[in-house]
């Protein structure tokens, strides 16, 4: 049994998919048809940079998502391998849109349209430099809010990632968490200030809710085949209605990816095939669970290694 899974931000890249794009004329055309959806050329700033353009969030969004399901879509139609057979997709945060786009629940245009609102809304959300993001290494999600309950703070510090034992991501204003990272560095527990430009997946993000509400409540969704693991609930989601609603959720809430991967193994799901830029969620995967076969498809060297497995 194996599930399919799709990376968020954080694992882009200069140039991500420019073997993918140069080879398959599948590849330039789904290029073609996001700038085509989004007014510009975004093909141009994923191919060419520069790499600060690819990192601005309404940018790294969809870039990311374009990357994916490129890949994934030269792994179905040139080498006819049927990934929708999977037990499970699953996605970090904008990951979750390439999932379901690639099961079928959304309509590329829309997701690509989508995401660059998401990515806008969130980048507006909060002024540039007044939100942060902590990585915590080393403890566990009770511990971390042990540690947050035990100092004062006045504004917001939430947790925005329970990404893998021992790797929880924090959000909230910056002088929280700076007094979050100083408390912590007193007691030898390693923080680590992610370069992120906005603190994404806590309430400091209500704006972007309710700017994406709308949006995703006017798209066009279809149950996805196969289902879904929401990063909001960590269980498998099948009906598009409840989809939309998690999707909204998902702005202002925890990703529980160690929850999600858990899931899928809990029911049966032995292996993850990785797809798109970076192996960031491979390494999340490994320390969750280290007797899983786990499969990066960032190539095309990757998909002929996976097809001679």
């Amino acid at each position: 049994m194996f599930s399919v899974i799709f990376p968020g931000q954080g694992s882009q890249s200069l140039g991500m998919a420019k073997e993918f794009y140069k080879k398959y004329s599948l590849v330039r055309n789904i290029f073609s048809r996001a700038d085509e959806s989004l007014n510009f050329n975004l093909s141009k700033i994923i191919l060419s940079g520069p790499i600060s353009e690819i990192n601005l969030t309404k940018n790294t969004q969809p870039a990311i998502f374009i990357a994916s399901y490129s890949i994934f879509s030269v792994i179905k139609k040139e080498f006819n391998i049927d990934l929708n057979k999977a037990n499970y997709f699953a996605g970090h945060s904008l990951g979750e849109y390439s999932a379901l786009t690639c099961a079928n629940a959304l309509k590329f245009e829309d997701a690509i349209r989508l995401l660059y609102a998401r990515g806008k809304s969130m980048q507006e959300a909060i002024p540039i430099g007044k939100g942060a993001m902590l990585a915590v290494l080393g403890l566990k999600v009770e511990e971390i809010l042990e540690q947050i309950n035990s100092i004062s703070i006045n504004g917001t510090c939430e947790i925005a990632n329970d990404n893998s034992p021992g790797q929880i991501v924090i959000s909230g204003d910056k002088d929280s968490i700076q007094i979050l990272q100083n408390s912590l560095k007193k007691k030898s527990i390693r923080g680590i200030i992610l370069p992120v430009s906005a603190p994404f997946h806590c309430s400091l993000m209500e704006s972007a809710k309710k700017k994406m509400s709308q949006k995703i409540t006017e798209s066009v969704f279809k149950d996805p085949k196969p289902s879904i693991i929401s990063n909001v609930t960590a269980k498998a989601e099948n009906k598009a209605g409840k989809i939309k609603e998690l999707l909204i959720e998902q702005i202002t809430s925890r990703v529980k990816w160690r929850e999600s991967v858990e899931y899928m193994i809990n029911n049966g799901v032995n292996e993850f095939i990785e797809i798109g830029p970076g192996k960031v969620l491979s390494g999340l995967v490994k320390r969750i669970n280290k007797d899983v076969n786990i499969f990066n498809i960032d190539s095309i060297d990757d998909i002929t290694n996976y097809v001679n497995k």
